[in-house]
């Protein structure tokens, strides 16, 4: 899960990161919100941390552009306590708002807590703009509807729920296909292989584990 914090104080950036890094989190910085906004268009961020006073463009109007252009979860940082200041924030779309001074433990629990909230709603699984929405049952490839058989679907969701994790064949038939299938290895080969055509740019995103199986390489 990669995740983007936006505060102008180095102190407070360099605390959050370490208690992500822990967790094992990807983390990326920004000390404006320009930065935080380029950021954000450029990377696939799952969910961002942002401070309000900050010189230049605040964290409210940071979090506006950014808003426009991706629906991201946003945890608000503030020194301000107010009411209206939270109601604000929530207007925005923003998810939680934490006052300074802050836990870092406590930061980490809302994080989870956001994170365990998107996994009961979303069912989508993207990688830049190849996006998969289970709900509607569909495959989105620049905006546009990819057509796949119903087992290039399921392989193709099973290798991106896997990300970066190199999948044996026998793992892959077990959990695409099932412990009752009777076919061999070559199945999964075949079904690799039309899949990638399916894919267009990314069809090389499905990287050939040499001896064992395949992944879904999505390493930035």
């Amino acid at each position: 899960m990669k995740i983007l914090i936006c505060d102008d104080e180095d102190l407070i950036r360099n605390v959050i990161k370490e208690y992500l890094k822990l967790e094992h989190y990807d983390v990326y910085e920004a000390s404006t919100g320009s930065e935080a906004i380029e950021i954000a268009k450029n990377k696939d961020i799952d969910l961002i941390i942002m401070d309000i006073m900050m010189p230049g463009m605040d964290g409210y109007q940071a979090t506006r552009e950014i808003k426009k252009i991706k629906d991201i979860p946003f945890i608000m940082l503030s020194a301000r306590s107010e009411e209206f200041d939270k109601l604000y924030g929530f207007d925005l779309g923003i998810d939680d708002y934490v006052t300074k001074p802050f836990s870092p433990k406590e930061l980490i629990a809302r994080i989870k807590a956001i994170t365990k909230r998107m996994a009961s709603k979303s069912q989508i699984y993207k990688y830049k703009d190849l996006v998969i929405d289970d709900l509607a049952h569909v495959v989105m490839l620049d905006n546009k509807e990819v057509v796949l058989t119903p087992k290039e679907y399921d392989l193709l969701k099973y290798l991106m729920q896997n990300k970066n994790i190199a999948l044996s064949r026998d793992t892959i038939l077990m959990n695409v296909w099932g412990y009752d299938f009777y076919g061999d290895e070559r199945t999964v080969d075949t079904h690799v292989k039309t899949l990638r055509n399916g894919l267009g740019k990314y069809r090389n995103i499905i990287k050939t584990v040499r001896g064992m199986g395949y992944k879904f390489d999505a390493q930035e």
